[in-house]
């Protein structure tokens, strides 16, 4: 001790034992530190196992809720349309949402939500969508309607053409996305593109609502009549939601289709 304290020839000793043991005290420590990185390894992987876990059913979860959103913005957009729709209409109207379609080949129809316990619904009324005429009420249930699409072979519509006010009748082809407008000769004043609108002759439909666009004009000079076909504007296959149109109950005036008033008690 009086050595190490007065001398420096000991330190040079220690130091020089120091390095000669060091690679024994490493070799000692090693297996505490492999046990200490395997239970650490293990202890991450199984916490990464259980977060990655955790996270796809947090995932799952909001990808559900998502496509309830986008289901129910896509819901609410077509509210709005028919809300502005029913503005254009201009008449009492009252939403009704598609329970079913009819899956006869040679019958277009669909089953709406709304019946005669509703409000007075009667054969015969118009239903349209955000975008143009679907057709009008076939049965009135207390519950429930039967509607027949305008794309149905039993289906006449008048209409005319926007363009220069032609009118015409347009008939339901018995496929789901045309219609075809009747004896109408070949020198018609009607071209591809051009829009049809309800006439409003009947008072069955309301006035100037879309009802389809031409898409092919055929003539052939050995027939009377050229054959037209049309486009129906309405969703017929996608609107899920419709509006009934009671277009005899329009308020405004020299409307020929408004109901009559009743009278005043002197």
């Amino acid at each position: 001790m009086t050595l190490d304290q007065r001398t420096d020839a000991i330190r040079h000793v220690r130091a020089g034992l120091a390095v000669l043991v060091y690679p024994l005290q490493y070799a000692v420590n090693i297996p505490a530190e492999l046990v200490d990185w395997a239970g650490e390894s293990f202890t991450s992987r199984e916490r990464l196992q259980a977060e990655n876990e955790k996270l796809r059913r947090e995932n799952a979860a909001l990808r559900s809720q998502l496509q309830k959103l986008t289901f129910i913005e896509t819901e609410n957009r077509q509210l709005r349309e028919l809300l502005q729709s029913s503005k254009r209409v201009g008449e009492k109207v009252l939403i009704a949402e598609l329970l079913a379609v009819d899956l006869d080949p040679y019958r277009k129809a669909v089953v709406l939500n709304k019946g005669s316990r509703d409000d007075a619904l009667y054969p015969g009324q118009p239903i349209v969508d955000a975008y143009g005429v679907m057709g009008k009420l076939l049965h009135v249930n207390p519950w429930s309607s039967t509607a027949m699409l305008i794309t149905d072979p039993n289906h006449a519509l008048p209409v005319q053409v926007a363009r220069n006010g032609l009118r015409a009748i347009a008939v339901g082809s018995g496929t789901e996305d045309h219609l075809e407008l009747q004896h109408l000769p070949n020198n018609a004043d009607v071209k591809v593109g051009d829009l049809l609108v309800t006439s409003g002759l009947g008072c069955v439909f309301p006035a100037g609502y879309p009802v389809g666009k031409i898409i092919a004009v055929e003539t052939n000079p050995r027939l009377p009549f050229a054959r037209i076909v049309v486009e129906p504007s309405a969703r017929l296959t996608r609107s899920r939601e419709v509006l009934l149109v009671w277009p005899g109950l329009s308020e405004r005036p020299g409307n020929p289709c408004r109901a009559p008033q009743p009278e005043e008690k002197s």
